[in-house]
């Protein structure tokens, strides 16, 4: 239904342990930051490295992609049918048949988790290019929250370079960077795209020093110029924490250094991130079995309290006694004025 695969239904290994999990990487960006074009290289330095790995298409709106891959949303749900039964538009019609596919990501995840030889060393996931679809959506959040409970999980946020040239445009990707590590609390990966067009020097100097970040917005003078400068400032410490590339989807450059990151975001996930994770799921399971608990004794003395109520004042039993009690019935006026209760 999802894969063609004979043996999905196969024992998956999740007993396996995590360093021998392959690693998920969850590509998202803004439209046009040039995710799927990386996708494609990315697919392409696997096969020629050899390096064995899954690459996933979460994008249903898409009309083709570039690269061969293992699982495709377009194969188990169709967008342009899903805008026609549910009246829906583009956006709409994306997010539906996202939350459609995430019903049966389970799926998905025994066939990540399926042993193979060699094993699994990559699952990359392409997401729809409306970045909010996956990052703000119950979908996104279930997708997410499956792989990062099973394998080592990171983000790779790509950044179209030539656009951020402009500190405005760099201050909206950076923002947008931070809600997403806020909210998923993944390892994050700061890829700068396209950097055969621009380099990428300049960021990494505004990330380094936000004065520099200054000089360049002092030419202008608007609220938003004067907002950026402040949020330079709050970000400082954010920047402190980040990895970041640079790479170009079109030349092949620094692919190699993307999987060392890659690498190094999987040995934090599984240094900081999955204590954390295991704490909460533990925490979330003792409070499940507290709330059963709770029910279970509460459903056992409401059933006490009726029971007790039922046998010293039953109206049913009250109704048949009654009803013994009168004498026969000896004509039609008297009929009229009984009252059966269904035994005569």
């Amino acid at each position: 239904m999802v894969d063609t695969d004979p043996d999905a239904d196969a024992p998956s290994s999740s007993g396996r342990s995590e360093t021998s999990k392959p690693t998920v990487v969850l590509v998202i960006g803004m439209a046009g930051s040039g995710k799927t074009t990386l996708m494609q290289r990315l697919n392409s330095h696997l096969h020629t490295t050899s390096t064995p790995g899954y690459i996933i298409n979460l994008d249903p709106a898409v009309t083709q992609v570039p690269y061969g891959a293992n699982i495709d949303i377009r194969d188990t749900v169709n967008y342009k049918n899903v805008m026609k039964q549910y009246g829906l538009g583009p956006n709409g019609g994306i997010l539906t048949s996202l939350n459609l596919f995430a019903t049966r990501f389970d799926q998905v995840i025994n066939l990540c988790e399926k042993q193979r030889d060699p094993p699994l060393k990559y699952v990359i996931v392409d997401t729809p290019g409306q970045i909010e679809i996956f990052t703000w959506s119950a979908s996104g959040a279930i997708i997410t929250e499956a792989f990062a409970s099973g394998f080592p999980t990171m983000i790779a946020f790509i950044i179209d370079t030539p656009r951020c040239a402009h500190p405005q445009t760099f201050m909206s990707n950076m923002l947008q960077a931070c809600s997403i590590l806020y909210k998923s609390k993944l390892p994050m990966l700061l890829v700068f795209n396209k950097t055969d067009v621009s380099r990428h020097d300049f960021a990494l100097d505004w990330m380094a020093d936000f004065e520099t970040f200054h000089v360049a917005l002092q030419a202008d003078s608007s609220y938003a110029s004067t907002l950026s400068k402040s949020l330079s400032l709050v970000l400082e410490e954010f920047y402190c924490n980040l990895k970041t590339v640079g790479v170009s989807a079109v030349t092949g450059e620094n692919i190699d250094e993307f999987f060392v990151s890659v690498e190094a975001c999987a040995e934090e996930y599984l240094k900081y991130y999955k204590p954390e994770m295991d704490r909460k799921v533990q925490a979330r399971n003792e409070l499940e079995i507290q709330r059963q608990a709770k029910e279970l004794s509460k459903l056992s003395l409401d059933r006490a309290e009726s029971s007790q109520q039922s046998s010293s004042r039953n109206p049913a039993a009250k109704v048949v006694l009654d009803a013994r009690a009168r004498p026969p019935v000896q004509s039609a006026d008297e009929l009229d004025g009984h009252i059966s209760d269904g035994s005569d």
